[in-house]
């Protein structure tokens, strides 16, 4: 019972979940537990202000589904979208013959209001971390014009050698490319 781990100041939310209603998930978000069936606190969305690299990506009927919203799995789509549009325009991003070639280990995305065709996003970009052979790019995405995210969330690249998929170091002119777009980090080993 979810109640068990709730402390006092989450009382409407154990009054609920001892009621054998679903929980209130308002009351759960900013309680914090080693229990992992516990909720955890969602971060706050990201200010524009945040990103220093914006690309305007125009949504499509196809993006929406059956909710009246832009689906999930599209945001990574816009993700994806921004950083290969940064790269390529930086010139480090040879699609065809490039040698050294990003491969996504990780993601994560958090949703703080919906998209919706035909709104306009605006993708901001930034990178928080530049290790040996990996960089963590973060992206938010905005309705065109608000300052606070829809949703915000991180790739993980990793770069490999394009025939043997074995990890190298990230070429020179890539980190020269990815600093503008850096911020608040320093480099870490991988």
């Amino acid at each position: 019972m979810i109640a068990s781990n709730l402390g006092e100041t989450d009382s409407a939310a154990a009054t609920t979940a001892t009621a054998g209603a679903a929980p209130n998930p308002t009351a759960l978000r900013h309680h914090h537990s080693s229990d992992p069936a516990t909720p955890m606190s969602k971060p706050a969305a990201a200010s524009r202000s945040s990103y220093p690299h914006f690309l305007a990506i125009t949504t499509r009927w196809m993006d929406n589904d059956v909710y009246g919203h832009v689906n999930n799995v599209v945001y990574y789509s816009y993700f994806d979208t921004v950083v290969n549009e940064y790269l390529i325009r930086a010139g480090v991003l040879d699609l065809e013959r490039g040698e050294t070639i990003g491969l996504v280990v990780e993601t994560h995305c958090n949703y703080f209001a919906p998209l919706v065709f035909p709104e306009r996003v605006e993708a901001g970009l930034r990178v928080t971390r530049l290790g040996t052979s990996s960089v963590r790019y973060e992206v938010g995405l905005f309705k065109e014009g608000s300052d606070e995210a829809a949703a915000h969330g991180h790739f993980v690249h990793v770069y490999v050698d394009r025939v043997t998929r074995r990890p190298v170091s990230l070429p020179d002119a890539l980190r020269e490319a990815l600093e503008p777009i850096r911020v608040g980090i320093g480099t870490a080993a991988d």
